[in-house]
């Protein structure tokens, strides 16, 4: 444990910043699963709403600092050729 008290509050911080983040990661998570359920149900409409939704959460976890950019961008890459496929 931190013997002074600059450590300690950095702990803390942390932590703090751990759970904050993992409530963004879980959304969206949840998120990406629903978009790829749409998917499998072969509802366009649905998943392009879905993907919208999605994008904009990979957005602002971007901002957040939760993603680093290019995570973000192999994400959304990778889930809008998902629709494409679909479509095409």
């Amino acid at each position: 444990m931190a013997q002074s008290k600059t450590p300690a509050k950095r702990a803390r911080i942390a932590e703090a910043n751990r759970l904050r983040n993992k409530t963004y990661k879980t959304r969206l998570k949840t998120s990406i699963k629903k978009y790829e359920e749409s998917l499998k149900q072969n509802d366009v409409q649905a998943a392009k709403d879905n993907l919208l939704q999605v994008t904009s959460l990979i957005d602002k976890s971007i901002s957040k600092g939760i993603l680093h950019k290019n995570t973000a961008a192999r994400k959304k890459s990778a889930l809008s050729k998902k629709l494409n496929n679909m479509v095409n």
